[in-house]
């Protein structure tokens, strides 16, 4: 089987962010997930939820068929302590 092509590095049309923000704000429920475009082709798109980034978006054109990747980061200084619980109960 032959190497596959690399992927080609488009940059994310206007009208693509608006589409993929609408489908991750219906997915999770949240009206507060916003998509920034990258400034230049071949960058990932920047994910907040009110403001707060939580990842990056990718897109993938392989085949012709393209596809996105969503990238979520968590700091490990954001986790809550967690609850132990007290033994016998």
């Amino acid at each position: 089987m032959p190497p596959s092509k690399p992927t080609q590095a488009t940059k994310f049309s206007d009208t693509e962010i608006a589409r993929v923000q609408m489908y991750l704000r219906r997915t999770f429920g949240n009206d507060k997930i916003a998509v920034e475009a990258p400034q230049k082709a071949g960058q990932s798109a920047e994910v907040t939820i009110a403001g707060e980034f939580v990842g990056t978006l990718h897109r993938d054109v392989e085949d012709d068929e393209v596809s996105y990747a969503l990238h979520v980061v968590i700091l490990e200084e954001d986790l809550p302590t967690p609850q132990v619980p007290k033994p016998g109960r």
